[in-house]
């Protein structure tokens, strides 16, 4: 008998995805594991039993998790599920570790190797494992999706017999994946879009998609990127001169998206109150950074928040997850790709490489102990501020780093999706 793969159904009520598709199973199968699937794992992604099982998979109970070699799955495991685990067991998923050591420690206590999948390197071998990517992709279309719901006019220039309608002014802050999707977005529904990030690579991306860019273009903003292509936060005085710069652009808009993200960091306030009363009636502001304490004055988590002037203001949890059906699609494909460079194709068996890049730069507990750089110190001085973040440690959609040359085939979809703070990356 091979080894086990289980999925389990998330047990967060705010999380519909799952962490395999019918299309995975049947990889996983042939790669030589036994695939157990959770009763309902996949209800809520619009995957029935049946689909898992007609490619493979055994439907089972979540005390299979004791079987398992293998967990793949969205959220980090709670208290109750590790315990259910086996020692040894790797298991995968979006792990979530900054600012939840206690979450951290109990995965190295239960000695399973915990791999966290938002820590992928942005680099050409691991783009197919880039989950902050692949679901940040999805959250900028889906903020469009949203400003729109909540918006009470239509989006684009409508010219008919009895008058125009004009078209509606969306501005993205934060260019990274999630803000690229957004105004890519917006500009098919037919918006004037306008979009700003601290980036100066930013701009080419911004003009290839039909946007407008708006920045102060100062030298600290020239120097605004790290070696890993993610955003830099930036002095108390450039982001007096910008948001100066954006208060006055703001007032004249009917949507604004807010996708900045800082890397194990709160996020940065980019609308304050002040700008929010400035907007008109009706105007809608969605901020995708609302989890990591939102870029928008008076944003409330899973909450549409009212003004006083009747500006809404849109607070949505898990925005991925409000299109679960694709974000587990391409979730459940990011897991594979990752699981396959862990096994041995000769033997069929799971073979971790400790020394492998993508292992070094995603394990974050093995054997007992907590590994990845970045905890391990804080382990061991709990009572010590966390040491500085790597460049390449990820959030929501910051921008990637510059991969080796394309293919031809590659560079006409580069400027499409290409681009995350972590700015949503």
């Amino acid at each position: 008998m091979g080894q086990t793969v289980f999925i389990p159904r998330e047990l967060d009520a705010n999380e519909p995805r799952v962490a395999a598709s019918p299309d995975t199973v049947k990889r996983l199968a042939a790669l030589g594991f036994d695939v157990i699937v959770e009763t309902g794992a996949g209800t809520r992604s619009r995957i029935p039993d049946e689909e898992f099982a007609k490619t493979g998979a055994v439907i089972g109970k979540a005390s299979d998790a004791g079987k398992a070699d293998v967990v793949l799955k969205v959220r980090r495991p709670t208290d109750a599920e590790l315990k259910g685990y086996k020692s040894g067991a790797a298991i995968i998923a979006i792990m979530d570790p900054y600012g939840n050591d206690a979450a951290v420690a109990a995965l190295a206590k239960a000695g399973v190797t915990a791999f966290s999948m938002e820590f992928m390197p942005r680099i050409t071998r691991a783009q197919s494992m880039d989950v902050l990517s692949s679901q940040a992709n999805l959250a900028g279309y889906q903020a469009v999706i949203d400003g729109a719901s909540e918006y009470d006019r239509a989006l684009p220039m409508m010219m008919t017999a009895a008058g125009t309608v004009p078209a509606a002014k969306i501005f993205i802050m934060g260019v990274g994946v999630a803000g690229l999707q957004a105004i890519a977005t917006a500009r098919r529904l037919g918006a004037v879009v306008t979009a700003t990030d601290v980036r100066p690579a930013a701009k080419e991306q911004v003009a290839s998609l039909g946007a407008k860019f708006l920045a102060v273009e100062d030298e600290e903003f020239k120097a605004a990127e790290t070696a890993g292509g993610y955003a830099k936060e930036m002095s108390k005085e450039y982001q007096a001169k910008q948001a100066a710069l954006t208060a006055e652009h703001i007032a004249k808009q009917d949507i604004v998206i807010t996708t900045a993200l800082i890397p194990g960091r709160p996020a940065p306030k980019l609308v304050s109150a002040a700008m929010v009363a400035s907007m008109k009636p009706g105007s809608v502001l969605v901020d995708l950074a609302v989890e990591r304490g939102g870029n928008v004055e008076g944003a409330v988590p899973g909450q549409v928040v009212t003004t006083a002037n009747n500006v809404k203001i849109v607070g949505h949890l898990n925005v991925p997850g409000r299109v679960a059906a694709s974000a587990s699609l391409l979730y459940a494909r990011n897991l594979f790709a990752f699981v396959e460079t862990l096994v041995d194709k000769t033997t069929k068996t799971l073979a971790i490489n400790r020394d492998d890049d993508l292992v070094k730069a995603t394990m974050l507990t093995d054997g007992g102990k907590i590994v990845h750089p970045a905890f391990a110190k804080v382990a061991e001085q709990p009572h010590v501020e966390p040491p500085a973040i790597p460049a390449k440690t990820m959030v929501a959609d910051a921008a990637p780093k510059k991969a080796a040359p394309k293919k031809a085939s590659d560079k006409a979809t580069a400027g499409k999706s290409a681009a995350k703070p972590k700015g949503i990356a």
